[in-house]
């Protein structure tokens, strides 16, 4: 399940903490430029295809107030899966491409595979900015053979949200930090959930066996496929692992059993269905929107995620080798993703940055979130960030398949369909669909 193909909110995110899955930016030196006047050129346009909401409009402005000679122009679609499809559309005819092209992180893996279409950014500097980002995120845009494809926007580093007056209706601790100690891996994440299930029946430990799903397989090293691009099928016993622990939680009445972005789901967190969730930044502000004045000061942040540290969200920017201007393209996305933009956008709209100098700035790191029970949720997150470790391997299909997978537990979440037979369908789907013929 992808958050940004269906909801990525921004209305009253700052107020939420400022941390949502949106885009980040940035500012370059040497070969990447300096953002300096530079209105001597030509004049050309540069354009941007974007999805959901980056909060770039302010970034063009100043970047175009700084290259009189550059017009940038924002191709905006809704939705991720908008994007990918005109993306696709645009590669097979071979024109189309804008100049930028944003790449959503459950779907730059597709493109990796295609790198012969995208500008090796190491051409226009990119080996001088490797240490400005997480090096898991710059992994993300690398290819095997070293290629550096796109420049890291933002990120979902993971934390556990939580109801303090239904952990405290339970016996649970409710501070914090007392939290943070009950959920060191996903079997005691589990076990406290049964005990809480216990003690409050009538309320789910989380909400979502798909988006537990979406946490777990991301801290895989391998979830679908083999280092060597080739589809593990069953053959990875950690996958059927997680599989088994998500369904046994569903079982045992740990899932609400909603379906994210649904309207029931939507309408729950003004309910007590559930205690917890996987709850990375950009979800504060879904939570707070959703939740309203019913859930202030009842949810708060743990700076904690079991097994350690894990990402859920984020995109890069790349140049299609498409681009009339690939140089001025990379200059222009190496701007937007310099930790001084990063920065801006995060004050926007929260969109929590990629890049380590941001982490030590204070506008980043002393954000307080007043509706999650004044929870320091800048340094919750940078801490949250510095965590993730694992530069997991997707391959070229990882979100069809995951897709697949979802889908799945969606029907075992439902009681549609029995685990086992469950199981055995989505690895047949998932079959075909890594054998799609290369190019669809």
């Amino acid at each position: 399940m992808r958050p940004s193909a269906r909801y990525r909110p921004v209305a009253g995110l700052l107020a939420a903490a400022g941390i949502l899955f949106v885009a980040a930016c940035g500012g370059g030196s040497g070969a990447t430029d300096t953002g300096g006047k530079a209105g001597d050129g030509p004049k050309i346009e540069l354009t941007v295809a974007t999805f959901n909401e980056f909060g770039y409009a302010d970034l063009y402005a100043e970047y175009e107030a700084q290259h009189p000679n550059i017009t940038i122009v924002e191709q905006h679609a809704k939705t991720v899966d908008d994007h990918v499809k005109n993306l696709d559309a645009n590669l097979a005819r071979g024109t189309g491409l804008a100049d930028i092209e944003a790449m959503e992180v459950s779907w730059i893996y597709k493109y990796l595979a295609k790198a012969d279409k995208f500008v090796d950014l190491r051409k226009y500097g990119a080996d001088d900015l490797k240490d400005r980002w997480l090096d898991w995120k710059l992994a993300g845009a690398t290819t095997p053979d070293g290629n550096i494809i796109g420049y890291g926007t933002d990120i979902g580093p993971e934390a556990i949200c939580y109801r303090r007056d239904l952990f405290a209706k339970a016996g649970l601790p409710t501070d914090r930090a007392q939290v943070a100690k009950l959920f060191q891996d996903w079997p005691s994440y589990f076990a406290t959930g049964r005990k809480f299930k216990q003690r409050v029946p009538g309320s789910a430990w989380y909400d979502s066996a798909v988006l537990t799903w979406e946490a777990m397989r991301n801290q895989l090293i391998q979830a679908y496929y083999s280092n060597q691009d080739r589809f593990l099928a069953d053959e990875n016993p950690r996958l059927k692992r997680t599989w088994d622990q998500v369904v046994a939680g569903s079982k045992d009445g740990l899932s609400a059993g909603l379906s994210a972005w649904s309207d029931a789901w939507n309408a729950s967190f003004r309910t007590d269905k559930f205690a917890t969730m996987a709850c990375p930044g950009w979800l504060l502000g879904v939570i707070q929107d959703n939740a309203g004045p019913y859930g202030k000061g009842k949810w708060d942040v743990a700076d904690v995620f079991p097994g350690g540290g894990g990402n859920w969200g984020g995109s890069y920017l790349t140049v299609p080798i498409q681009s009339p201007h690939p140089e001025e393209a990379a200059k222009l996305a190496a701007w937007l993703t310099a930790p001084e933009q990063q920065v801006k956008v995060f004050k926007k709209i929260g969109s929590f940055p990629s890049t380590l100098d941001a982490y030590d700035d204070p506008q980043v790191k002393s954000q307080v979130n007043a509706y999650f029970n004044n929870a320091p949720v800048g340094q919750i997150f940078v801490d949250r960030a510095r965590s993730v470790i694992l530069k997991q391997h997707k391959g070229p299909r990882d979100g069809e398949i995951n897709q697949v997978f979802s889908a799945a537990l969606a029907r075992v979440d439902a009681g549609k369909q029995d685990p086992d037979a469950a199981w055995k369908q989505a690895i047949a789907d998932a079959y075909k669909v890594a054998n799609t013929r290369a190019g669809n």
